[in-house]
């Protein structure tokens, strides 16, 4: 049994934000910490006050977790970035809202002593007979405080209040990893209600000390416990009133956030489950009976649907079965009243299924299409406009000297731009018809068959109906927001989303089949017109191909079998290693050197290039932590560690630097992932460097003493390439199932034919259809091993913590 926490987060748009520069705008991008540490960094959106992101990560959560704040950042190429404001949002704020918040939420200023993190170590006891008692405090050590300094640590000291007294312990220099080891004694209030306060501060020189949060106490239940010891997170301080002029003046984000908790039971407890929904896939469609999965798709809200279809293709992927369940739920759609042009147009289960499939199964084919052309958009830079509304003459300069191009002139330019991408495009997409994952093309094949049985006098539809999923759903998405699709690191700056756009759109209209539609609506597509009438030609010849051959053996040796494992390469670039004391492999061979990394399921290696022989290489079973690196130590904050068991049994670190925030949160996912099962990893770790003779981060001189704060080994970024989790989807699918028992039963009776439905009765003892029975008393016995497997409620603390 296990106990996860997840976070999804969709960071959609901002909108008035306030200039940061000079030219009256901002270039605006996000910076998401869960707890202290930053996990996310979105994309830039430049010159804009109302920036649009729409990106979404689901980030794996340690135990524990207390909040997520998105900070709004304004990105300076010539100094220190400006935080423009941040949103805050509690676990507390997150459990009001099972189903997820959506919605506007205005930016807050960002005020220097609510910036805190970390925890402090401390043992609290009562000591003494009755009358004479005395409150001992033992300040033992605090971990992840913020850094207040401008060498990148702090010089922290506690303060200690009680019963209007007051002590402090000794400054420790230059560490968000102290160590006191003091204790404070205050003779006991009598009767015990006076609050301990601890407070944490950094000691300046010069100007007043900073803030680095405090812990409240009650420690009227401590005189029966006698002692208590434990890390307590530090808090703001809420007591001082707080101006909130400025609220809503900064501007707002509008977010999706939603917190997942769940109890993953052992796999086997979800064997029912899982084997009643592949029987019901075996089983098929059967006239004038209402399938399970048609009231599943009728039960599920719209909301709801994408995350249910993604829980579905990976469950049915590792059963082996995923052809069959699509196949299933194209018939099942097929069988409704349907127009041959609307055919998948909307957002079912059908739909949003096999959306999420091509996902998960096929974006190195969508990177191996559309990248070069997509490298070729944002090198170039053309300006590429066939609207004559929006021309700007500007923006293209003269075509000659001193002459300034005409209008027509510049569509006539944009046109050959465009039509010069749509062309190298459909190249690429016709020749790709061999490198298509064998799956998809059999899932394509299956739609292809199905539509041309149900619409014998339209053969037209069943090429639309591959192109509405394949250019529709799929490539064309990917050619209007690379980013969303890792194509590329960064949005595109306003010339180029143009140039991306309009090439979207065109792929939209090959994907129609119908050129002609779209120049009836946009009149000004009439130059683009004869290119795409020869890209629908090619486009169908394509589709012909693709469906209309029978598969390798490779496919065919696959077929009701689970899917093999993804590709050998889960992570590879370019990283600096940064020279350290040490005789292990990576540092013998490459300190101070830039090297190819590469991350399969068997080991991180390197070498000079991609291409160039390996150097060496560390296990995955050697690799025992994956961590970041505090700033001060190497004067960047890209820098992870990696710890691991070098060939003499001694244990090394490598430090290697990434070129930003957001590739080294992808390098410890990635890594943090591949050892996830390793029995030796970490609990603790140093999140400096040794040097000299001590630790920079926490002073302590045995270089192999433990480390002064946790791994996080649990906190990961979750993406597509990730390895099929069975049992944490079946959970999944066994929450949402939980929550429509009553709504299945009603559905049902509504679904059932009229004649049918007359002749018996609806009620709580009327008789179901043996899938629906059976399935109702699995999710009843899955409740049942889950009370079983709740673990029991922790005992109250004896010091109460409060949070003021």
């Amino acid at each position: 049994m296990a106990r996860r926490s997840a976070l999804s987060i969709r960071i959609v748009e901002g909108r008035n934000l306030p200039a940061k520069d000079i030219t009256g705008s901002s270039d605006p991008y996000c910076i998401v910490k869960i707890d202290d540490e930053a996990i996310i960094r979105t994309a830039t959106v430049w010159k804009t006050l109302s920036p649009f992101w729409g990106e979404e990560y689901e980030v794996q959560l340690q135990p524990g977790f207390h909040s997520i704040s998105i900070y709004v950042m304004d990105e300076d190429a010539l100094s220190r970035d400006d935080i423009i404001g941040k949103v805050c949002i509690t676990r507390d704020m997150l459990a009001e809202h099972p189903k997820g918040y959506s919605g506007w939420m205005s930016l807050s200023e960002v005020d220097p002593d609510e910036e805190v993190q970390g925890e402090i170590h401390l043992r609290v006891e009562v000591l003494g007979s009755q009358g004479s008692r005395r409150l001992r405090c033992s300040v033992l050590e605090a971990r992840d405080l913020a850094r207040k300094d401008r060498n990148g640590a702090s010089d922290p000291f506690v303060r200690l209040r009680y019963n209007g007294k007051t002590q402090e312990s000794t400054v420790v220099k230059k560490s968000c990893y102290p160590r006191w080891n003091e204790t404070f004694e205050f003779e006991l209030a009598e009767p015990a209600g006076e609050k301990l306060c601890v407070e944490v501060w950094d000691w300046d020189l010069v100007g007043r000390n900073d803030f680095l949060g405090k812990v409240v106490f009650s420690i009227q239940g401590l005189e029966a416990a006698g002692q208590e010891e434990g890390w307590f997170r530090l808090w703001p301080d809420k007591s001082k009133p707080t101006e909130d002029q400025r609220r809503g003046s900064l501007g707002s984000l509008q977010l999706q956030v939603k917190l997942r908790d769940e109890t993953v039971l052992p796999s086997h407890c979800y064997q029912p489950l899982v084997q009643l929904l592949c029987q019901e896939v075996k089983s098929g469609r059967q006239d004038g009976q209402v399938h399970l999965v048609t009231l599943l798709d009728e039960t599920t809200t719209a909301e709801c649907r994408q995350e249910v279809a993604i829980n579905l293709v990976k469950l049915f992927l590792g059963q082996g079965l995923v052809k069959e369940f699509l196949d299933l739920l194209f018939e099942l759609e097929l069988a409704k009243p349907c127009e041959p042009n609307t055919l998948f147009r909307s957002n079912s289960l059908a739909s949003k299924s096999m959306e999420s499939f091509l996902k998960v199964t096929g974006m190195p084919y969508l990177h191996f299409v559309l990248g070069p052309t997509i490298a070729r958009v944002f090198e170039e830079k053309k300006y590429v406009e066939l609207d004559p509304g929006k021309v700007e003459i500007k923006d293209v300069g003269c075509s000659g000297l001193h002459r300034v191009q005409t209008e027509g002139e510049v569509i006539e330019q944009g046109r050959q731009h465009l039509q010069s991408y749509l062309g190298e495009l459909l190249d690429a997409i016709v020749r790709s018809a061999p490198a298509c994952p064998p799956l998809i093309r059999a899932a394509f094949r299956q739609l292809f068959q199905r539509v041309g049985e149900r619409f014998p006098q339209h053969q037209h539809a069943k090429f639309v109906a591959v192109t509405s999923f394949l250019c529709l759903r799929f490539f064309s998405p990917a050619v209007m927001t690379p980013k969303l699709f890792q194509l590329r690191d960064a949005h595109a700056d306003a010339r180029t989303s143009r140039t991306l756009l309009l090439l979207a759109k065109a792929i939209q209209l090959v994907g129609n089949m119908e050129p002609a539609a779209g120049r009836a609506k946009e009149t000004w597509l009439s130059p683009l017109v004869p290119a795409l009438q020869q890209g629908t030609a090619r486009m169908r010849d394509f589709i012909t191909r693709l469906v209309g051959t029978e598969e390798d053996e490779g496919e065919q040796e696959g077929e009701g079998r689970p899917l093999g494992p993804p590709p050998a390469v889960v992570k590879e670039g370019m990283l600096l290693v940064h020279k350290t004391r040490g005789k292990g492999p990576l540092l013998a061979a490459a300190a101070g050197k830039k090297l190819h990394f590469c991350l399969t399921g068997e080991s991180l290696s390197f070498g000079k290039s991609p291409s160039a022989e390996r150097i060496g290489a560390i296990a995955l079973g050697d690799i025992l932590a994956a961590e970041k690196v505090e700033e001060k130590s190497f004067g960047s904050s890209h820098v992870m560690q990696v710890v691991y068991t070098a060939a003499g049994g001694q244990q090394e670190t490598a430090y290697l630097q990434c070129k930003c925030v957001s590739e080294l949160n992808q390098w410890l996912s990635a890594l943090r992932k591949a050892c996830g099962n390793n029995p030796r990893v970490l609990r603790s770790y140093h999140p400096g460097v040794f040097r000299g003779d001590k630790w920079s981060c926490c002073h302590q001189r045995d270089r192999t003493g433990l480390g002064c704060d946790r791994t996080r080994h649990g906190v990961t970024l979750q993406d597509w390439s990730d390895p099929l989790d069975p049992a944490g989807e079946a959970q999944r699918l066994f929450q949402h199932l939980q929550g429509l028992r009553g709504t299945l039963r009603e559905k049902y009776w509504e679904l059932l034919e009229p004649e049918d439905a007359q002749n018996g009765p609806r009620g709580e003892d009327a008789a179901l259809p043996e899938g629906l029975s059976r399935l109702l008393a699995v999710l009843g016995e899955l409740e049942s091993c889950h009370r079983r497997a709740r673990p029991p409620e922790p005992p109250a603390p004896a010091l109460l913590q409060l949070q003021t």
